[in-house]
């Protein structure tokens, strides 16, 4: 019986010794998603309704940290989604339309190139630039976006709601194995305009 019990000791070490740095690298990753603070913020978005047409105006304000990856050569990818929704008083908000694009940059310090693409899912936009802020007022700024016409859409009271999320850059296949405790997104973030109307509000 004792034989018995000295192997089962020995078997309980060695599975201890094996699946210890695993568990202490698993809790890292735990801390370090709860770590993770918001890295960006939305600017707007402001609605408005000029010849039938209805435009938004918004933007995406980097933190600190973000910045520093994007000029130290860390490539970025930010899809941005832009959707009306029209509001109902007694049933949830409603889904209308939505206008997606997806920005990815990159810089060369070395080389120091700027280069950023846009695609919205049919046409690819790719443009170099001479300064990394000019690239990050291109990628991260929609001025005056057309949304949809006015006649397209019932009278009602409406909003528009952008949500930005940025993922997470691809890790080593190791730490791959525990990105179930991590995180999909860098950040994912999402603000509303105010309520604007369409004809007579029912």
């Amino acid at each position: 019986m004792n034989g018995f019990n000295d192997i089962s000791r020995l078997k309980w070490k060695g599975l201890k010794k094996l699946f210890t740095p695993y568990f202490s690298f698993v809790f890292c990753l735990l801390l370090f998603s709860s770590s993770v603070s918001i890295a960006a913020e939305i600017n707007g978005p402001e609605v408005k309704i000029q010849g039938n047409e209805i435009y938004v105006t918004t933007s995406l304000l980097l933190d600190e940290k973000q910045l520093h990856e994007l000029r130290n050569g860390i490539k970025k990818e930010y899809s941005f989604y832009i959707d009306i929704f029209r509001v109902w008083k007694l049933w949830p908000d409603e889904f209308v339309l939505n206008r997606s694009f997806v920005r990815n940059l990159r810089a060369d310090p070395v080389k120091m190139e700027f280069i950023a693409t846009s695609t919205d899912g049919t046409t690819q936009i790719k443009k170099r630039f001479k300064t990394f802020d000019s690239m990050l007022r291109w990628a991260l700024n929609f001025e005056t976006l057309k949304l949809a016409n006015v006649r397209d859409l019932e009278p009602g009271t409406y909003f528009v709601r952008v949500a930005v999320e940025s993922k997470i850059r691809k890790l080593p296949p190791v730490i791959g194995y525990f990105m179930i405790f991590l995180p999909e997104n860098e950040f994912k973030i999402k603000k509303d305009s105010p309520y604007f109307t369409i004809g007579p509000s029912r």
